[in-house]
């Protein structure tokens, strides 16, 4: 007895000097009406906004979505201007960014070419303009934006003269960081993130950007080739510098979603696979940059990887993806809708 209250003891400790995390439930919204798997998500102006898609044969679809909480209503807008998959997105001041991502060959059989596209989408407007290109090219990098700046970290690339990423060729991870300027349409190269890695989930929180989980090695989801981490790294772009050793994640994971909501990083969804088994993740946990701390949360209802997250006043939207894991051979793609609706804990 002596040591549970011992414990008891350290956990009041713990919460009273980091603050409760938000707390919340989950609930089912509209359903998304053209289900799909590689879907990302950004929120601009009270809506969110899901992009891209991912059909048989490597085929970027360049969807994108509109959802309307007041109304509980999807409605679809104007697809990409390039359809291209694994692309990154990221709010600032209204309007989306769009960054890299793969695309088919112009010939020959089918693979992931990276591209250095970049484009801004105006959600008022439904228009896009292409802007000037990432200084390199790369699929499935994380950005994010801080203060006037906006960060693309990552990816992937092909191996030495391999022409794409495929999963029978050489390719790999960077840990490659370019900070575009929005005021003057310009590229600069930045200190480069000390884990390379793709499909990572990233943030801005605290004047920083942090980049959570994703894949080592290769892009492509198998048990010998790829690797899922749980390492949390944080980009401080007023010293060009990065911090590392901060508190894993709980669940290694990639593929997932995530959120900001209170100055804390919400995560969830996701794969894994090794020689036991090929899995989606339900499991739903929330980071604290204030106190290196996570918190484990309600599960996600429906597991799923490649789905769109983006937080709209206080919920924390969960939409579509694949059900199955990546390279079985079958596509479950949901229309499942779900959001946390958070209802303490920091504003």
């Amino acid at each position: 007895m002596t040591f549970i209250r011992t414990v008891l003891v350290a956990l009041a400790c713990l919460i009273g000097a980091s603050g409760a995390f938000a707390q919340g439930k989950w609930t089912k919204l509209a359903a998304f009406p053209e289900p799909a798997e590689e879907l990302l998500g950004a929120s601009a102006n009270g809506k969110m906004y899901v992009f891209c898609g991912y059909a048989p044969g490597f085929k970027p679809i360049g969807m994108v979505y509109e959802y309307d909480p007041t109304t509980d209503k999807w409605a679809k807008k104007k697809p990409m201007a390039l359809a291209a998959h694994h692309v990154s997105f990221t709010e600032h001041k209204g309007k989306i960014y769009a960054f890299g991502g793969f695309v088919l060959p112009q010939s020959g059989p089918p693979a992931w070419v990276p591209i250095d596209n970049a484009w801004e989408y105006d959600p008022v407007t439904d228009n896009w303009k292409a802007l000037a290109p990432m200084p390199t090219k790369r699929g499935s990098p994380v950005a994010a934006s801080v203060g006037d700046k906006i960060y693309v970290i990552g990816g992937a690339v092909p191996g030495p003269n391999q022409p794409s990423v495929h999963p029978l060729r050489p390719h790999t991870s960077v840990g490659t960081i370019e900070e575009y300027d929005p005021a003057t349409n310009t590229w600069r190269e930045r200190a480069s993130m000390p884990t390379p890695r793709n499909h990572a989930v990233a943030a801005s929180a605290s004047g920083k950007v942090y980049v959570i989980g994703g894949r080592l090695g290769a892009a492509f989801m198998n048990p010998g080739g790829s690797n899922n981490v749980g390492v949390v790294e944080a980009y401080d772009p007023a010293t060009d510098s990065w911090s590392q050793g901060l508190a894993r994640m709980p669940t290694a994971r990639s593929a997932g979603a995530a959120g900001v909501y209170g100055g804390r990083i919400y995560v969830t969804g996701g794969e894994y696979q090794d020689y036991r088994m090929m899995a989606t993740l339900r499991s739903f946990e929330a980071y604290d940059p204030a106190t290196n701390t996570w918190q484990t949360l309600p599960s996600l209802p429906v597991s799923r990887h490649g789905l769109a997250g983006a937080v709209v006043g206080n919920r924390l939207h969960m939409v579509s993806g694949d059900v199955q894991s990546a390279g079985t051979g079958v596509h479950v793609h949901t229309d499942s809708h779900d959001a946390f609706e958070f209802d303490g804990g920091k504003k």
